[in-house]
């Protein structure tokens, strides 16, 4: 029953597929987005497993794997990797549920960044479902690694990173952005992973970018950018590794409503920043949007009808 005032969970009106290559595998991938009940959540299927159980809940405690990606399990073995951007995606655009197919293990890479997923939920089209838009609201300040994460309440996820890379391209970044009325489509979705030139043998070697390539990376040289045409962004770095914080954080299974604080973050530290919080009772409390939030708490981007106008 849906609670007066409050905002309406989100779906896809329709599924729709794409299929791209696999960032650390390099094999082709085919996913499908389909539309899920009120309540389930964001969940991934395997279409290619057999004999298993296939489906593997986009969850915090479901993480199996924090090496260059975030990598989800469950108890049968099954994994599905690179998950985060296309977290960021169904985060920035407030979709509450959705089953996700795909028959290999990584969500295929595309261009690097959200924006291809952004574009496949805008064709697919939203639709508003009978039940109250559940959130994770925080109630006191949770770090971990001496603070180089944290959450701390707040009236709506806002984000704020730095990161500092010992290369004269990269080097010190910082930013801080709130996740409102459209800047996640506007200043997030297009920013690309990248890696140092240098460093790709060891990776390779290691097993993974196998898929790797100038098409779905930015590619760093010494100081020069490789990539034709350079980057999105000035700080197209700093802005990654805020799309990349804000799919490992809606791994806890709804929309936080809170700050987000990173000091070179990564996967694992983001992981560790969820754990932390859920075992701490009085940190957090499930809740739902109320209308006169919701300006304030989600990205509008592609709802005009929730953003706001001057």
């Amino acid at each position: 029953m849906l609670e007066t005032g409050a905002i309406k969970q989100r779906t896809l009106k329709t599924s729709i597929n794409c299929s791209g290559v696999a960032l650390h595998s390099g094999a082709k991938v085919s996913m499908t987005l389909n539309p899920a009940p009120a309540d389930s959540g964001i969940s991934f299927t395997r279409t290619d497993i057999v004999g298993r159980d296939a489906v593997i809940p986009a969850k915090w405690d479901h993480v199996v794997d924090t090496r260059m990606c975030t990598t989800l399990g469950n108890d049968d073995g099954v994994t599905i990797g690179t998950v985060e951007h296309l977290m960021a995606a169904l985060a920035g655009c407030g979709i509450d549920n959705a089953v996700i197919e795909l028959n290999g293990e990584e969500v295929p890479i595309m261009d690097g960044s959200s924006q291809p997923f952004v574009f496949l939920i805008e064709c697919a089209g939203v639709v508003e479902q009978d039940a109250p838009k559940r959130i994770i609201r925080v109630l006191k300040t949770v770090s971990v690694n001496g603070g180089a994460a944290r959450l701390c309440p707040g009236p709506h996820l806002s984000l704020d990173f730095e990161i500092d890379f010992d290369n004269d391209m990269v080097s010190q970044q910082s930013l801080s952005i709130g996740v409102v009325n459209g800047s996640f489509a506007k200043e997030l979705a297009r920013a690309r992973t990248f890696g140092f030139l240098q460093d790709v043998e060891a990776l390779r070697a290691a097993g993974l970018a196998k898929g790797g390539s100038l098409e779905n990376a930015i590619v760093v040289s010494g100081n020069e950018v490789m990539n034709e045409g350079g980057l999105r962004y000035d700080d197209e770095f700093v802005r990654h590794k805020m799309l990349d914080a804000l799919g490992d954080l809606y791994l806890a299974g709804a929309a936080i409503i809170g700050g987000f604080h990173g000091v070179c973050s990564g996967h694992a530290t983001n992981n560790m920043l969820l754990k932390a919080l859920f075992a701490d009772p009085e940190a957090w409390k499930r809740d739902v949007l109320q209308g006169h939030e919701a300006l304030s708490a989600i990205d509008g981007g592609i709802y005009p009808e929730m953003t706001a106008t001057a």
